[in-house]
């Protein structure tokens, strides 16, 4: 079958829109963009093999229609927190698996590195962890000291530098505001700016990157650190500008041919997406 003529730059939507979706549809309508919001996550015949493809949504729904879109969407490594400088994050963190974690005979925080796949949150012991075929011993996660997060910042970098950002919670309960309206605006961006200075090289051009003000109970200290990097195309905005939002979710799923060299390297080879026999670009959540 012959491809589809190319049609000028797109968005796509998964079938479910969240609040950041609309917004993001919205900005791009203003922007002269066209949005296409999927029923199913199967891209339409005319839509396939086109020059300008982006999109914003789940892992799975990326993993559908990011080959027919010939789309590429960039993700920060599993391994990227626990490699930081400990001056960037201030606890001690391992990539490990699942199946090594129910080891653990200590308390500890535990997460997966980017899918939501598994409940994050702390665990007395490895005991506690699921132990179901949800998830398999192989399953990566994150295991951490426990540490308690102040207030937190979602931050979203476009080339090494902060593009957008919004306060997302205060002792650990939702509670989102525009940076500019926060009283740590300034030591947040001296924060970030020292952390993409030193690793920005690390990091997909187009990525969201959480930090926060940390309090460690032990040692009765206060500290910013990194909570976690995370997809842009998958990452709520809070009450950060949708508009500037949009520019790094563009950047961060879009069109093959527009892939920079220094980005290869935060893609992944194609994946079996289930029950079709086809392949996606992102992980299975």
């Amino acid at each position: 079958m012959a491809n589809a003529v190319p049609v000028a730059d797109f968005l796509v939507l998964p079938p479910r829109l969240d609040r950041t979706a609309e917004m993001l549809a919205e900005s791009a309508r203003r922007r002269g963009m066209a949005v296409e919001h999927l029923s199913s996550p199967v891209v339409p015949a005319r839509l396939q093999h086109s020059a300008g493809g982006h999109l914003y949504g789940g892992p799975t729904f990326a993993a559908a229609v990011a080959p027919d879109l010939d789309l590429v969407p960039l993700e920060p490594a599993d391994d990227w927190l626990p490699q930081l400088p400990y001056e960037y994050t201030h606890r001690d963190i391992a990539l490990t698996t699942l199946g090594e974690a129910r080891w653990s005979r200590t308390p500890m925080f535990v997460k997966p590195p980017r899918d939501k796949t598994l409940p994050a949150g702390v665990y007395v012991d490895g005991s506690r962890l699921p132990g179901d075929e949800r998830y398999p011993a192989d399953t990566p996660v994150l295991v951490s000291e426990i540490v308690t997060f102040l207030v937190e910042y979602r931050l979203f970098v476009l080339d090494g530098m902060v593009h957008a950002a919004s306060r997302y919670a205060v002792n650990g309960r939702l509670d989102p505001a525009p940076l500019d309206a926060c009283a740590h605006r300034a030591a947040v961006l001296d924060f970030a700016a020292g952390l993409l200075d030193a690793c920005a090289d690390s990091l997909p051009s187009a990525v969201v990157v959480d930090v926060g003000l940390a309090s460690n109970a032990d040692r009765g200290d206060e500290h910013w650190a990194v909570v976690e990097a995370n997809m842009a195309w998958f990452s709520t905005s809070y009450a950060a500008n949708p508009d500037q939002v949009l520019d790094v979710v563009l950047r961060a799923a879009g069109p093959r041919h527009r892939l920079t060299l220094r980005d290869q390297a935060f893609t992944r080879p194609p994946t079996p997406f289930p029950g079709t026999g086809r392949s996606g670009s992102s992980p299975m959540s």
